[in-house]
């Protein structure tokens, strides 16, 4: 099955940019500093009325009647509830699987925050610190937490399979993106540094084999390729590791640093080079999936044509023609509550003209 899905970001993990309203009134701008500022009681309300609204079984529908046929789930650490601080959300995860089932939809769940942060990210969290891979006792939790999940979800016909750790950061990527996460507390953040390769090679290992204890090779395990797709060539080779696959995420800002122009030819041979090419070859070793994506751009060419969703669209259907040189994809993300990101925004995207729609699947 050639995967066309979306990501449903900002349901059970949170991410400030896509909804301001859930912060109203708080500095903070992750999650840890969410429950920070507030009481345990306000935030699990907040919470609960924010995770019961944003997505609901008639978006499962309205995911399927647009032609896609998975979506990508993250969550966090913490959803089963087992710790004081954060109200867990399980019970959300149990409803998307009725929905899913009940429209013909599959679920790739993607752990995407550990304790001590992969990557710094907000979308990991806890902004401007790296120290999950410092803590034994972190990485311990954290294959328990997969394996958990594995054994909760493993008879339900709509599960697709478990993405083991979501963009944990390397040291290129750490450098360039982490500049934009600085940390509340900079004592906090000392020592923090990118996830090496072996730490993930070990850590991979046994979160499928946690992933196995409860589910056969028609559960997918996926590994995120940490930034660095050419490095797991020779990883886990498929006919000892059946079931696994690689997802690696692919936006334009990552490579528009490298492109000589904004223009929009520059854009298409970046996405060739840098998209098509190099998911062409790891297929030779995996099947792979970019489990993000969108159209957000910097090309100069929009502020001189009198509708800007052409350029958009030209761009947009040149990715999609380079992920045809995988196992398919996510755009992230389904929808935002924020409006005037449309490039982000999948619902609008379609509906602006951004990108094209898709045929159904008979």
């Amino acid at each position: 099955m050639k995967i066309r899905g979306v990501n449903l970001g900002n349901w059970l993990v949170l991410e400030k940019w896509m909804s301001r309203e859930l912060f109203r009134g708080l500095d903070a701008r992750d999650e840890e500093e969410f429950y920070e500022e507030l009481s345990y009681e306000e935030a699990e309300q907040r919470l609960y009325m924010h995770r019961s609204y944003f997505i609901q079984e008639r978006d499962f529908q309205h995911i399927r009647a647009m032609g896609l046929n998975m979506v990508r789930i993250p969550v966090p650490h913490y959803i089963f509830g087992d710790q004081a601080k954060y109200p867990g959300c399980i019970e959300f995860l149990d409803r998307a699987f009725d929905w899913a089932e009940k429209y013909g939809l599959k679920i790739l769940i993607d752990l995407h925050t550990v304790p001590d942060s992969q990557n710094g990210f907000d979308n990991g969290g806890l902004t401007g610190i790296v120290k999950w891979h410092h803590k034994k006792e972190n990485i311990d939790y954290t294959l328990s937490v997969i394996e958990h999940l594995a054994e909760r979800y493993a008879e339900r016909q709509g599960l697709y399979g478990i993405e083991l750790l979501n963009e944990p950061v390397s040291e290129q990527i750490l450098s360039f993106v982490g500049k934009r996460y600085p940390a509340k507390d900079p004592e906090r953040a000392k020592g923090s540094t990118a996830v090496p390769t072996e730490v993930l090679k070990d850590f991979y290992l046994r979160g499928y084999e946690a992933v196995r204890c409860h589910c056969g090779p028609e559960t997918v395990v996926v590994i995120h390729d940490g930034f660095r797709l050419e490095e797991w060539e020779n990883f886990m080779p498929r006919e000892e590791y059946p079931g696994l696959v690689i997802d690696t995420h692919m936006y334009l800002f990552t490579v528009e640093p490298m492109m000589p122009d904004r223009r929009l030819e520059s854009y298409r041979a970046a996405i060739d080079k840098e998209f098509r090419q190099r998911l062409e070859r790891a297929e030779q070793f995996h099947p792979v999936i970019v489990g993000e994506w969108c159209v957000a751009n910097k090309c100069e060419e929009k502020e001189n044509v009198e509708d800007p969703a052409v350029i958009y669209r030209a761009i947009g259907d040149w990715e999609t023609e380079a992920w045809k040189a995988c196992s398919g994809w996510f755009f992230w993300s389904y929808k935002l509550h924020e409006p005037g990101r449309n490039d982000w925004d999948y619902e609008r995207a379609l509906d602006s003209g951004y990108l094209r729609r898709l045929k159904q699947e008979k």
